[in-house]
């Protein structure tokens, strides 16, 4: 991310809580998020203000917040949710659980989880907050280890350098950025939403440190009841490609386990679960163009089959069809 992207008030047609009295913004961000204890640094609460602005999704919202001057955090145990926030810009020092650390842009993020008790100070401090259903989280971490849902608890700092750490920044900016063009009227189509659902978690549990980090592992290795499992997947897949993509539906219909099917999709199809879906709708947004009627918008219908990413999609179906998603409009059956 770019030295003046960081700097810029992002969301900001999202607005909830802009406010220079210490007591309201406790109040209003405490809704959005949790209770917390706020208490600036400086005496008379010189230079405090806040800022955030929040997008929502089903299972899981992006947030812009920012303090101005120095403040503590005391959220205690998040409880219901768990918390990635990317530095923007400032510094925060921040005990979780037994550890501590420190953040800061391009170096170190957090990732804090609903069970660990938290207590952060920020310094002139502007993140990047996702925040992810804790439910969601754990039921997913259960079906990828094979064990009963329950309590999963995070490695809290990041190291931005790791490459996993850059594809994660990677995709918040462009979900920012892809709620940013909606605005607030906008609308994410359900099939774009689960996508990044399935992103977002894959992200975190495959990508990211935790305590059932080894359990995974171990139990993707398991079941290699491949090509069969695989060839069932496949099919659910195209059956399913106009919804939104539902990798506890697709592990059930396979009769594996999901670490199980993601890897054993890479190694004998050479795609991944998400580059096979995306090859799936290519093919029928090239069957929806060529029957389309007079007037229509490639973009509703790419829209419809849960492309966000117009540039990107039409590079991909250019590729894949050897034309442009305008030629093949110009060329629709009547």
């Amino acid at each position: 991310m770019s030295a003046n992207r960081s700097q810029a008030i992002r969301l900001a047609d999202f607005a909830r809580v802009s406010t220079g009295d210490v007591d309201e913004a406790a109040e209003q961000i405490g809704r959005i998020f949790c209770p917390h204890d706020l208490q600036p640094l400086r005496a008379r609460a010189a230079g405090f203000y806040a800022r955030h602005n929040c997008a929502t999704f089903d299972g899981f919202s992006i947030n812009y917040v920012a303090y101005g001057g120095s403040v503590t955090i005391d959220p205690g145990c998040l409880e219901s949710f768990f918390l990635v926030q990317i530095p923007l810009r400032g510094s925060t020092k921040i005990r979780a659980g037994s550890q501590d650390f420190a953040t800061s842009p391009g170096a170190v993020a957090s990732l804090l989880s609903p069970t660990v008790p938290t207590r952060m100070v920020w310094h002139d401090c502007a993140q990047l907050i996702l925040l992810l259903d804790r439910r969601m989280v754990e039921q997913r971490a259960a079906a990828l280890s094979g064990k009963s849902a329950g309590a999963v608890e995070f490695d809290s700092a990041i190291d931005l350098n790791a490459p996993a750490a850059r594809s994660l920044c990677a995709g918040l900016d462009e979900l920012m950025t892809l709620a940013e063009r909606l605005g607030p009227a906008g609308r994410l189509p359900a099939v774009a939403v689960a996508d990044w659902r399935e992103t977002l978690l894959d992200h975190l549990l495959n990508g990211q440190r935790h305590d059932l980090s080894d359990a995974i592992t171990t139990f993707s290795g398991r079941a290699e009841r491949l090509p069969r499992a695989l060839r069932a997947a496949r099919d659910c897949l195209e059956a399913n490609a106009i919804e939104p993509l539902d990798l506890d539906q697709l592990a059930c219909a396979s009769g594996i386990g999901i670490r199980a099917l993601q890897l054993g999709f890479r190694r004998h199809f050479g795609l991944s679960i998400s580059e096979m879906l995306l090859d799936i709708r290519l093919a029928h947004l090239h069957a929806r163009l060529l029957h389309a009627a007079p007037g229509a918008s490639i973009t509703d219908i790419a829209f419809d089959l849960g492309f966000t990413h117009l540039g990107r999609m039409a590079g991909a179906y250019r590729e894949k069809f050897g034309e442009t998603p305008s030629a093949t409009l110009r060329r629709r059956v009547s």
